[in-house]
């Protein structure tokens, strides 16, 4: 950013004088430049953070059998237990969703098949980040064939906080191209042109699985939104 304004700054300060002078051996050539078209290029950045308000829950269950019928039977069996425990702490059903289906065969040698193994993966919407806890030790509870495979938070209106770094960024460029414009003895004109740069939204920061040992344990921490803002201004 810092070259790139310095560099439109050095432009615009060759247009006061209204000529700039090149040395081209023996030869000085004289340009004359409108004064009226002097302008600055700014890049300004906006930057803010927000508690995520939303868990996704990432669980499910595995087994083993000696059969590939039995291994899917029962998994579907434990899978209804764990939605059950879901439903039960809060969760509604339009944020279960389910997210693996697997079922295969396990050897002690190959081709040698020793069982079968089944999965089914569960991923459920905490909209109450106060009550990620008692999510996650209603799934536990759900039996021993549930597993937890980790959570992530997000910010369920992103555009907002997005919005509010545009605010930002926009008022660190006007800042910016005020103290050049300044510097240069000008005053500052209006805005000539706008162009995003450099939008980094939300987004979900991945936690491992093992997290429900302790009361209060879920942290979602903090997610910074970020952009940045080229503008440029005329010179009066």
């Amino acid at each position: 950013m810092s070259h790139t304004v310095a560099a439109a700054a050095f432009v615009t300060m060759g247009m006061f004088g209204g000529a700039a002078f090149a040395d081209s051996g023996s030869d000085v050539a004289r340009v004359v430049v409108d004064e009226s078209q002097a302008q600055v290029t700014v890049t300004g950045e906006g930057s803010l953070s927000s508690p995520p308000d939303i868990m996704r829950l990432n669980t499910g269950v595995e087994v083993r059998r000696a059969t590939p019928g039995q291994a899917f039977a029962d998994a579907r069996r434990a899978a209804a237990r764990l939605t059950k425990a879901l439903l039960k702490a809060g969760i509604d059903a339009k944020d279960l969703r389910t997210n693996e289906l697997a079922l295969g065969p396990e050897y002690d040698t190959y081709p040698k098949v020793s069982g079968y193994r089944a999965v089914q993966g569960v991923e459920a919407v905490v909209r109450d980040v106060e009550n990620a806890d008692k999510v996650i030790e209603a799934a536990v509870e759900a039996g021993e064939e549930v597993r937890l495979n980790g959570v992530s938070f997000e910010i369920s209106d992103g555009r907002k906080v997005l919005r509010a770094a545009r605010e930002v960024a926009f008022k660190d460029a006007r800042s910016r191209a005020e103290q050049y414009a300044k510097l240069a003895g000008r005053e500052l004109g209006p805005v000539v042109t706008i162009a995003e740069e450099n939008v980094t939204p939300p987004r979900p920061m991945a936690y491992g699985a093992g997290i429900a040992a302790d009361k209060a344990s879920i942290s979602p921490g903090q997610q910074s939104v970020s952009v940045s803002v080229r503008v440029v201004y005329g010179l009066r």
